[in-house]
């Protein structure tokens, strides 16, 4: 880091969101930490003796966000690659096929991610033929936006001998399971260490000019590669911008351990997702016979949490449908049977997503103290009577999918992110699809879902000590251009009221649908600044 993290400045003039003060105007930042947060008068008196005085002119001060789960390269690939997220239909998901191979033609191979066939009206992908045409035959592997599945031409296929004779593979259709991850693994392999690095700084340097302080990356060897994430480890040491927290999903804790990851954890598949009907089920999908694939069972987990837990690192596992999920519960539950149960809740083990959950499982994760590392995006996206999910599962089990409410309710520690690429890096719309859940009963406050994505990131990690701008925190903050602050409960009869100063509750930007969300000004990571929006 620069010498600028021992600069001491002084920020003045705002409204600075803090527990320690709900009414605070001013910072105090020195040495990379949070040295005083108070009153406007107060500040004249550290005025003289700091290096820097920021004049905030009314912008808001707020901990910078924690993104609790993010693939960085593939997130850095979307954004300087070709990225079919927006496109509507299979004829502009061609078009954009078409324009970015003909503007790629160096590329050894081609990367593009996010289409969503259940949004298009031709309700199907392209075909493998259609994907040879539109790229004059070169290799294109082309993610689905759950990142699930993907389909990919001839020439991807033919660098990945025995492809067709591996689970997943089924002529004609995106490839899943076994088969995506040996095409992935050849895509990502077939990268230069400039394209990955260029990658992975563009999507630093995005997540940063959203206010976003941390990253959780998601990395493992069904998902990227080792180079790969200790590439982007390496990169987050030497360049400034927001914080690499690295999770390893893997059952070989020791390579976890030695590629430098917190834990051997975060998307290690229990099953698989919706979107692609590999998410597993204790009763088959509504579209389409079969109940999905269960990729680890309870004995399995149970082995994995008792190794980690041994070992001091974290251990989590992906789980979104109902059977993964309790397969988990089982799991982690005679973990704490043979370790006991205090060190099973001090480990703070995770699970990625945890959509489908029962009262018994929510309660589980409060029990044995497991946080839940959850994507509110997903809800506004695919949520709803018309959406994915009730495509995929009827409206009656759609309706219980991600009851945020639930798990406040029971205590389970919860850590927002975004799964980026799947959906974009967005902390404040996240927090809004919390607050404004499709369904109404899972829906929770505005500053409990601001909580889950600032400290509940930290808390996540095993940090108690972050994640809010209180004397001692880490000055990982971001400065915001916002209309007036309110504080914002889920209920329809109370949706908003100003600020009661005898409630003591600092407020919140307003995030009501279709309102504007606020607009990052400056990120700053340990007292360094890692972001500064042009023109401000």
């Amino acid at each position: 880091m620069s010498a600028y993290e021992h600069r001491t400045v002084l920020l003045r003039g705002g409204e600075v969101h803090s527990p320690a003060d709900p009414f605070a105007t001013a910072m105090v930042v020195e040495r990379g930490h949070v040295a005083w947060v108070g009153s406007e008068g107060a500040a004249d008196a550290f005025a003289s003796g700091v290096d820097e005085v920021l004049d905030l002119e009314g912008a808001l001060v707020t901990p910078a966000f924690v993104d609790a789960h993010v693939h960085t390269t593939a997130t850095g690939l979307a954004l300087t690659g070709l990225d079919l997220s927006a496109a509507v239909s299979l004829a502009e998901a061609a078009d954009g096929i078409r324009a970015y191979a003909a503007a790629r033609p160096a590329d050894r191979v081609l990367i593009g991610h996010g289409w969503d066939a259940a949004r298009w009206p031709e309700r199907r992908p392209p075909s493998r033929a259609e994907l040879d045409e539109l790229t004059g035959g070169r290799p294109l592997y082309l993610t689905r936006i759950d990142v699930h599945s993907a389909v990919v031409t001839t020439a991807m296929l033919d660098l990945v001998p025995g492809i067709r004779e591996r689970d997943g593979f089924h002529d004609g259709q995106p490839l899943t399971g076994d088969a995506h991850h040996a095409v992935r693994a050849a895509a990502y392999a077939a990268l230069s260490p400039q394209q990955r690095a260029e990658a992975q700084r563009a999507a630093r340097q995005h997540a940063a000019s959203l206010g976003i302080g941390t990253l959780h990356e998601c990395g493992g060897p069904e998902i990227s590669s080792e180079d790969d994430f200790t590439g982007l480890l390496d990169l987050a040491r030497s360049e400034p911008g927001p914080r690499i927290v690295g999770y390893w999903a893997d059952l070989d804790i020791e390579r976890a351990r030695a590629l430098g990851a917190l834990g051997a954890a975060g998307d290690l598949f229990a099953d698989g997702s919706l979107g692609s009907h590999t998410a597993c089920l204790h009763e088959p999908y509504a579209d389409r016979p079969g109940t999905g694939v269960a990729h680890l069972d309870a004995a399995a987990v149970t082995a994995h949490v008792v190794a980690c837990t041994e070992a001091g690192l974290q251990a989590g596992f992906h789980a979104i449908g109902d059977a993964a999920v309790d397969a988990v519960v089982e799991g982690v539950r005679a973990a704490a049977d043979k370790l006991g149960l205090a060190r099973i809740r001090a480990a703070r083990h995770r699970v990625e997503h945890a959509e489908m959950l029962s009262p018994e499982s929510i309660a589980a994760f409060a029990e044995l103290g497991l946080t839940a590392s959850v994507q509110p995006a997903f809800d506004a996206y695919w949520g709803g009577a018309d959406g994915m999910y009730a495509d995929r599962l009827g409206a009656e089990r759609a309706r219980a999918l991600n009851p945020y409410a639930a798990l406040l309710r029971a205590g389970v520690p919860l850590a927002f992110g975004s799964d980026s690429p799947v959906t974009p890096l967005d902390p404040w719309g996240t927090v809004r699809a919390a607050a404004f859940h499709r369904t109404p009963e899972h829906r929770i406050s505005v500053r409990a879902a601001f909580t889950a994505h600032t400290r509940g990131g930290w808390r996540a990690v095993g940090r108690d000590d972050a994640g809010t701008l209180v004397p001692g925190a880490p000055a990982d903050y971001a400065i915001w251009r916002t209309g007036e602050l309110v504080v914002q409960a889920p209920d329809d009869r109370v949706a908003r009221w100003s600020t009661d100063p005898r409630s003591g509750t600092p407020g919140l930007p307003d995030l009501s649908p279709g309102r504007e969300l606020p607009v990052c000004l400056r990120t700053v990571v340990f007292g360094q600044t890692v972001f500064v929006r042009p023109n401000e």
